[in-house]
């Protein structure tokens, strides 16, 4: 972000503009908007410029800019439509310490107007850091379609009664009220005018000052593989609505900043093969704020209920007494898959597929390898880089094709994706050389779709960085739990 947004006041601030052409009056329409000082220069101004300094909505000098006219002002306004005029005016302005814009050149303003809706007092300014200010137009007319026009009135009104509100308890129970007035009980009552706004907002208020307090809740939400526009619905209305955020390492910075910014984020990541979070320190956590009263998600990577350990942490909620829902999200399995244009099923090939851990679960030794190893079998494996090597023996052992396609995708459906197309005998070969550092799904009994990018061996161009990831450890991972679908 290289323009930093702010609402700066400009009541009774003194606004400079330099230029009286077409450029100066599509910034006058924008400032009028405001409560500044404005002064325009030029040599030759508009009619309708003329016309507003005849009303006194500005203040029009009929010359050139010259040193000393900035002194004071808050911004300025290059708009001469003249390069080395702009520029002439623009230094003195800098001179004098007002904020620079000059008009369409973004390279020498030190701000720029965003495309703005106007509900004052609710106002949203859309701005593209002067890339793409077609886009901040579509956007704009959008919302303009989607706002309705009483929204600005329903916040004047609501600005005026907020100190009567402080009445209700900081935090959750403020939030509450104000929902509750502007997506239900405002909208109803303007039908009737304004009046009857003021009245339903002190039914409102003695409503939710009578009201139990709401019980804390846990909501155990699936944050997907990574890509912010997989995250469901309901786990966006979940984050807008939680006081606290309970996260995973791997879910990323864009889905976190959809939580509202007063929410309490804790990291209670988990790292394979090293330093984590003890499970039993999580469930206490999420118990305790839940008993504080607290609106908790429960973030998880992928879909909560898939090597989630969602049990343990339902168990312990429930025996806290406290209610609690599971919102699935989209498992790494399924955007890996995507990822490489396949399948986990398909007809005439694999009527199930299985779902693997090679991580943190009981049983590995004993898993059914020789059922795997049948050809046409298919498995998405979890956290399956350290287990590769073990997989790899049991698997030919057990009779499984040395030429089985194995696909290995780290950061599937993220930007940083990156596939790895192999076969079983080269497995942990390739492997090793690739340099897997993010996490990573095996995908057995599957090759890339012809077309698309992918890394191999023998593809030079495409190869990644040639460190080794360190071999099969002798201390291999005692556990392959197994999910069939």
């Amino acid at each position: 972000m290289q323009h930093f947004p702010i609402f700066l006041n400009l009541a009774g601030r003194r606004v400079v503009v330099s230029g009286g052409g077409a450029a100066a009056l599509a910034k006058l329409r924008l400032l009028f908007k405001t409560e500044a000082d404005i002064a325009v220069y030029a040599t030759r101004a508009d009619h309708q410029i003329i016309r507003w300094a005849a009303t006194g909505a500005l203040t029009l000098v009929p010359r050139a800019l010259v040193d000393g006219d900035i002194q004071s002002a808050a911004l300025f306004y290059a708009a001469n439509e003249d390069d080395a005029e702009d520029g002439r005016t623009a230094t003195l302005a800098r001179a004098e310490g007002a904020l620079v814009n000059v008009v369409d050149n973004l390279e020498d303003s030190q701000f720029i107007t965003p495309a703005i809706v106007d509900r004052d007092p609710v106002t949203i300014a859309i701005g593209t850091e002067g890339a793409a200010p077609v886009l901040a137009r579509a956007i704009k007319a959008d919302l303009e379609e989607r706002l309705p026009a009483t929204l600005g009135t329903l916040a004047r009104i609501g600005k005026g009664f907020r100190k009567l509100a402080e009445a209700l308890p900081f935090g959750r129970a403020r939030r509450d009220f104000w929902q509750d007035y502007y997506f239900n009980a405002g909208p109803r009552a303007i039908t009737q005018g304004t009046d009857a706004v003021d009245q339903a907002l002190d039914d409102l208020l003695a409503r939710h000052l009578t009201r139990p307090e709401r019980p804390g809740h846990i909501s155990f939400v699936g944050a997907g593989p990574g890509d912010p526009d997989l995250l469901t619905l309901k786990a966006r209305k979940a984050l807008d609505a939680a006081d606290v955020v309970i996260h995973d390492r791997l879910v990323p910075q864009p889905i976190l900043e959809l939580a509202r910014r007063e929410a309490t984020m804790i990291d209670v990541g988990k790292t394979g093969f090293g330093p984590s979070a003890k499970q039993e320190d999580i469930n206490a956590l999420v118990v305790q704020h839940g008993l504080e009263g607290a609106q908790v998600v429960r973030l998880k990577g992928g879909d909560c209920t898939v090597f989630g350990r969602l049990d343990e942490e339902v168990e312990a909620v429930l025996e806290a007494g406290l209610s609690y829902d599971v919102v699935p999200g989209i498992t790494a399995a399924s955007a890996a898959v995507a990822g490489i244009g396949q399948s986990l099923t398909k007809r005439g090939r694999n009527a199930s597929a299985r779902i693997l851990t090679g991580h943190d679960m009981q049983g590995f030794a004993d898993h059914d390898w020789r059922s795997l190893a049948r050809p046409g079998e298919v498995a998405a494996i979890y956290m399956a880089k350290r287990a590769a090597h073990f997989l790899q023996g049991r698997l030919l052992m057990h009779g499984a094709a040395p030429d089985t396609p194995v696909t290995v995708v780290e950061n599937a459906s993220r930007p940083d994706q990156r596939v790895l197309g192999t076969t079983l005998d080269r497995l942990s070969t390739d492997l090793g050389e690739a340099d897997l550092n993010g996490p990573a799904l095996m995908l057995f009994g599957l090759a890339p779709r012809d077309g698309l990018p992918v890394t191999t061996s023998d593809q030079e161009a495409l190869q990644w960085p040639a460190a080794s990831l360190p071999k099969s450890s002798p201390q291999m991972p005692s556990s392959l739990a197994t999910l069939s679908i």
